[in-house]
């Protein structure tokens, strides 16, 4: 049985982590099947989710592994950590990821890597490497901290404080609030809206967003006119342009009932 399970509904791929009396820790081979599962989500799926199998998402690191390696096998594994990771935050398509109970050390560093997060109540989230004696080695220095900020990351790694699912809202670690057992429908529902887009926007809005955000003002505002243009210019933004001015495409569901115009 794989570590991390693969689904298709329709174009959606569904991967489930699947180490349940573990907490879903992360080790070396669950790594290695979310690596495959990954690449297949992106070889032929138009959007993914992300969830976990029992009462938590992931506990993080499986310390019991990694406990005597060396520091080069760490590093080496640290950065293997960061390529499978790097495969989901820089892919083809974006992932949508279901989160409960336990959200903790790598479990937050994966969480991180996907596009939009979806958490039930009771989910909580803590980065305990500090009271461990080690650091953040699946990326979430870089991708955890853009969530929410550097001194919010310091706070929970030097203290060891652990957020609820609506503190974790207000930190921008979590998109969306979902009823009890809500998760995986709402993020799947989320999944099946953006694999309606178009390929491409998808593409550049999972890639050229982040790559801006990094950048120089005048940098950021020239990559934005490359994909701005890239992206009008193909057959299927002009069908669908012309189907927005045509009054044929569905209008924004706006909160007062009142029809959008985007």
């Amino acid at each position: 049985m794989p570590l991390v399970e693969y689904q298709p509904i329709g174009d959606i791929a569904v991967l489930t982590l699947n180490r349940p009396e573990k907490r879903n820790a992360m080790n070396d081979a669950m790594l290695g099947d979310l690596g495959v599962a990954v690449d297949r989500a992106a070889a032929e799926a138009k959007a993914a989710v992300l969830r976990a199998r029992g009462k938590h998402f992931s506990a993080g690191l499986d310390l019991a592994e990694h406990v005597e390696k060396s520091l080069m096998q760490g590093i080496f594994g640290s950065r293997g950590w960061h390529a499978v990771f790097d495969r989901i935050r820089y892919g083809a398509i974006p992932y949508f990821v279901a989160l409960n109970g336990a959200v903790v050390g790598g479990g937050l560093e994966l969480a991180a890597v996907g596009h939009v997060r979806v958490a039930e109540p009771g989910t909580y989230f803590a980065l305990p490497e500090g009271q461990r004696g080690i650091f953040v080695g699946g990326g979430g220095s870089v991708n955890a901290t853009r969530l929410m900020g550097a001194p919010r990351m310091m706070d929970m790694m030097l203290t060891g404080r652990v957020l609820t699912a609506e503190e974790a809202e207000r930190y921008g670690i979590v998109n969306y609030l979902a009823a009890p057992g809500g998760a995986f429908d709402k993020a799947l529902e989320l999944a099946r809206v953006a694999a309606g887009n178009a390929p491409l926007s998808n593409y550049l809005i999972i890639n050229a967003l982040q790559r801006i955000h990094d950048s120089g003002h005048d940098e950021g505002l020239f990559f934005e006119s490359v994909a701005a243009s890239l992206t009008q210019s193909t057959p299927e933004a002009r069908q669908r342009l012309r189907a927005f001015l045509e009054k044929k495409a569905a209008r924004l569901p706006i909160p007062n009932g009142e029809e959008a115009r985007g």
